[in-house]
């Protein structure tokens, strides 16, 4: 099988996963994004990809992200980028130059730092707030959910060049994601209180994106059972 027809395939399982998701949660699949995080994967994929129809693209490090879209975009496709990993605030600038939305905003420092490379690239950039449900683990990324509405209040209220898009979380490892979930869309109910256009929940993987669909999620950001197994990075 060719890698086209292998992803394909692939794409179609994950499409119906989504759609039989939202049939069960009377959501329209037209609702969810599919965000196919491409890292470690080479921009021939990612070419193909956009070629079966895929819009919206997920990286995590940079510069890979940043070779890969220039590549991609070398090459005629276009395509929505979403940094979807731990960002340092030293790099922000120049994620803030490519990418189209930042998923992984979690302390004030990162958003003026992201504001400053936006204002430099003369453009916008979306982002979101990333909750961290995980009390067990102090040194995972994203902010505790009773400090979402300060650091919003930040993004607004002092970064001009940013647009507060919503909130996104990463399901605490070896936990039954659903409190975490639940919780994800209550903050999204507040924050859009304050912030009416911020309505993106980015919730879900490959193994609990179904979960996260159940609870809101409009993004869900599946890696592995589009790609396959990441290869191993030299």
């Amino acid at each position: 099988m060719s890698r086209r027809d292998a992803l394909a395939q692939n794409l179609a399982a994950v499409r119906e996963r989504i759609a039989r998701a939202c049939e069960q949660a009377g959501r329209d699949p037209g609702e969810v994004t599919l965000v196919v995080v491409t890292k470690t994967h080479p921009a021939s994929d990612v070419e193909l990809l956009a070629d079966l129809g895929v819009t919206d693209v997920g990286e995590n490090r940079h510069p890979e992200a940043a070779d890969k879209q220039a590549e991609v975009a070398a090459s005629g496709a276009s395509l929505r980028w979403h940094f979807v990993g731990g960002l340092q605030t030293n790099k922000a600038g120049a994620v803030a130059r490519y990418a189209d939305v930042v998923h992984s905003v979690d302390r004030a420092k990162l958003a003026r730092s992201l504001d400053r490379g936006a204002e430099a690239a003369g453009r916008t950039l979306r982002v979101l707030v990333q909750v961290d449900f995980d009390t067990t683990d102090p040194g995972r990324a994203g902010v505790p959910p009773a400090d979402v509405q300060a650091l919003a209040d930040v993004i607004v209220g002092e970064c001009p060049h940013l647009e507060l898009g919503g909130v996104m979380t990463v399901a605490p490892l070896g936990q039954d994601p659903e409190p975490s979930f639940a919780h994800l869309r209550e903050i999204s109910a507040d924050l859009v209180r304050t912030v009416p256009s911020a309505t993106t929940i980015s919730a879900g993987m490959s193994e609990d994106f179904e979960v996260a669909i159940r609870h809101g999620a409009t993004h869900v950001r599946v890696g592995r059972s589009v790609l396959g197994q990441r290869p191993v990075l030299q």
